[in-house]
């Protein structure tokens, strides 16, 4: 056995098993897309996250995690607080967007707008969390962020939203309801 920095313990055989079939079977799980927004000294930063979860209702904390290859971990690990947003399924154009190079993702003025805290908003976005940096954990090739929510957006609260956007299979899909 060895351990990481995280004290995480880790087999020393891995019985053979390659990143690309891990990476293949997790494909087959269904994902809600997020995008996590940073207010940076250098500019606004963001990135698409479909490794959102709940963790805990007392207090509130949610987490998501980001490679340490990615050109947001620097921003992230800078930050006080970040904005989750939950993408409705109208809004795989922003999923797209935010998965690409760093430089593209808030180009278009029209799409966002900026809280008083700092942090970039979407604009249609059906409900976002605003969360304080609760803690970061290196795990394996990526970071676990977890966030204390602070302030909850919900545009369902007042009438029906949309449907989430779902990742699955490496393509963007809507839920369809199952007859009952």
């Amino acid at each position: 056995m060895r351990r990481t920095p995280a004290d995480l313990v880790v087999p020393d055989d891995l019985s053979g098993i390659t990143a690309e079939q891990y990476r293949a079977s997790m494909r087959h799980y269904p994902a809600g897309v997020t995008v996590v927004t940073i207010g940076a000294d250098a500019g606004p930063v963001g990135f698409t996250a479909t490794s959102f979860a709940s963790l805990s209702l007392e207090p509130p904390l949610v987490s998501f995690n980001i490679a340490h290859a990615s050109s947001s971990i620097d921003a992230l690990r800078a930050a006080d607080s970040v904005v989750i947003h939950f993408l409705g399924e109208h809004q795989h154009h922003l999923a797209h967007r935010f998965s690409r190079s760093a430089a593209d993702r808030f180009t278009d003025r029209a799409l966002w707008t900026t809280l008083d805290t700092g942090e970039p908003i979407l604009h249609g976005t059906p409900i976002w969390l605003r969360t304080t940096i609760h803690q970061l954990l290196d795990l394996g090739d990526h970071t676990l962020a977890v966030g204390l929510v602070t302030r909850v957006h919900d545009e369902s609260a007042d009438s029906p939203s949309a449907a989430p956007l779902l990742y699955y299979n490496g393509k963007y899909h809507r839920p369809t309801p199952l007859d009952t």
